[in-house]
């Protein structure tokens, strides 16, 4: 009777997983070039996505590889279908000149927990200013 019960929990449970289904995360691109500009002018760029899968898509967060990258998303779960946006400011000021390359690691509840997002330009220094 024992064995019956349990299974008949374990068995409820599997299914309440599977009926609730699983969050995708798909970004219309993962890679974001500045180009050039002066160490003096902030730069944003905007990454979008869309929840793909069939569950709320939830950001738990999203890390720059340094502090002059900082990232900002919404904190509210993404219903399946619907798209979202994670933008992320560069600021250069004090930081030596030429060519950087930054990661924004981004932890979700999707299927592929980790994604990471770049963003590279080329940053003039004083001398090179207008």
């Amino acid at each position: 009777m024992k064995k019956l019960i349990l299974t008949t929990i374990l068995s409820v449970f599997a299914l309440i997983a599977f009926a609730a289904g699983e969050a995708g995360i798909k970004f219309e691109k993962t890679s974001h070039d500045f180009g050039t500009f002066p160490e003096s002018e902030k730069v944003t760029c905007t990454f979008k996505f869309t929840n793909t899968g069939d569950n709320l898509l939830v950001i738990h967060q999203a890390i720059a590889s340094c502090g002059c990258t900082v990232p900002q998303y919404s904190k509210e779960p993404i219903k399946p279908g619907e798209t979202g946006e994670i933008v992320v400011t560069y600021n250069g000021a004090g930081k030596f000149p030429g060519h950087f390359k930054k990661s924004i690691t981004i932890r979700t509840n999707a299927k592929q927990e980790i994604i990471r997002l770049y963003d590279e330009g080329d940053l003039r220094g004083n001398k090179y200013r207008k």
